[in-house]
Parts: C-alpha cells; sequence; structure tokens
C-alpha cells in the first residue's frame, strides 16, 4: 500500500442514489441560551447565517478535504434545534453519485456550528478572551443510505 496521497478510483461505479445526515451541537453556557433562542446577534441572525455557511461546506467540501470527489448535489438541507444546553445542527444531504454523501454532510455541520461559533463570540468571551463552557459536540453521522446498484 503506498505511502503517497491518492483519490480513490470510482471510474468503474455507477451512480446511485445516496442520503447522509449528520448533526453535532454548540454547547454554550446558561445565561448565552436566550440569545441563541432568538437568533439575532450584531452580526445578523444566527440560524440564517450559519445555514448557508452549512451549505457552501456541503458544496465545497472536495476543496477541504483532499481524497474526497467532487459530487454534484442534488439537495442539503440544514435544520436547528435549540437544546437546553445549545443549539443543534443537523444537515441532510443527498446526491446520484458514484460515492457517499457523509463526509459532505459532517462538513456541513461543522462550518455550521462554527459559523454559528464565531457570530456568538462577543458575547461568549469572558475578561480573559477565553470561551468558558463553549464547546462543539457530538458530530456524527446519524444516518447514510444507498439504493442498491
Amino acid at each position: 500500500m503506498p505511502n503517497n496521497p491518492s483519490v480513490t478510483d470510482i471510474g468503474s461505479k455507477k451512480p446511485i442514489f445516496r442520503r447522509a445526515i449528520a448533526t453535532g451541537v454548540l454547547a454554550v453556557p446558561p445565561q448565552v441560551l436566550e440569545i441563541v433562542k432568538r437568533g439575532s446577534t450584531t452580526k445578523g441572525d444566527l440560524k440564517t447565517s450559519s445555514t448557508i455557511a452549512a451549505i457552501m461546506a456541503v458544496k465545497n467540501t472536495h476543496t477541504s478535504l483532499p481524497h474526497c470527489h467532487p459530487i454534484p448535489i442534488d439537495s442539503c438541507t440544514v435544520d436547528w434545534e435549540n437544546e437546553d444546553t445549545g443549539l443543534r445542527c443537523t444537515v441532510t444531504v443527498s446526491a446520484t453519485a458514484k460515492t457517499g454523501v457523509e463526509m459532505e454532510a459532517l462538513c456541513g455541520v461543522s462550518a455550521g456550528l462554527l459559523c454559528a461559533l464565531d457570530m456568538l463570540k462577543p458575547i461568549l468571551k469572558d475578561s480573559d478572551g477565553q470561551y468558558p463552557g463553549t464547546s462543539i459536540e457530538g458530530i456524527r453521522v446519524l444516518s447514510k443510505h444507498k439504493d442498491p446498484a
């Protein structure tokens, strides 16, 4: 097995329908939860901006992860849910392609949560410039599906 980076050859595979769902949570301190629920920050609407970031990450996964193929995305949905500890992002991606879309869904969740964190930084930061009680947690694939070949 060579140590050189490469992209897996999928040339002989037939395009089939594929879907992946990924999720993760931006955990924030209790005093920030109400702002998260309202969704309005000094930088704009939290969920709208973070949804755009998630969609852009899905569409550009192959530019961030060198072993991923560029995949024509059929659809992408980004859902937000306020939780007791913060904000949950769930991204669903589907495509008719030769390879799966789980990395695209994971990239979407990651970018969406990072954008939300960036928008909340001014109110999350303590007097030392740190972000106590703030973390991005539990990013994972909930499910993946592919039609029979």
